[in-house]
């Protein structure tokens, strides 16, 4: 069974806590629970990973590209927080990957300040989900098994 990995940038460690009019009241916990239910109705593992950390999150990107040649990982679901922003690193680290990654967004960034309507994951995602609050996560799953699962 091929794995789906479910990234989570700076700060979504906060989700429950963290500006609750924004983001709503469910934890990293409750939604990394809503993503393995996801996974498992349409037959795939999740394997959820939260870092603070850029270099912790290219690193996963690297080893799901190796996983995503080997037939082992099917792809990812990135919520990269500020990290969507400003880094060219995640970019350039899902390019060289070569793997296919779904850029996920609790909120409507583009219905909020300017700095956060650009994008450096965009270029390099096969589909974005942005402001379906946590449940843009299942959508997510569920968009990059229809894209890229080989029946």
């Amino acid at each position: 069974m091929a794995t789906i990995l479910v990234l989570n940038g700076p700060n979504l460690n906060l989700l429950g806590q963290r500006e609750p009019a924004q983001y709503g009241f469910t934890t990293l916990a409750d939604v990394e629970q809503l993503c393995t239910d996801a996974g498992k109705r349409l037959g795939f593992e999740v394997t959820c990973l939260q870092s603070n950390h850029e270099g912790v999150l290219i690193d996963a990107i690297h080893q799901a590209g190796r996983g995503v040649k080997d037939g082992s990982v099917l792809g990812v679901v990135l919520n990269a927080g500020a990290y969507t922003h400003t880094s060219i690193a995640l970019h350039d680290a899902i390019k060289g990957a070569e793997v296919p990654v779904i850029e996920i967004h609790i909120s409507n960034v583009h219905a909020r300040e300017a700095f956060r309507h650009h994008s450096y994951i965009s270029p390099a995602a096969a589909g974005i989900v942005v402001g379906f609050g946590v449940d843009g996560y299942v959508l997510a799953i569920e968009g990059l098994v229809r894209k890229f699962h080989k029946s």
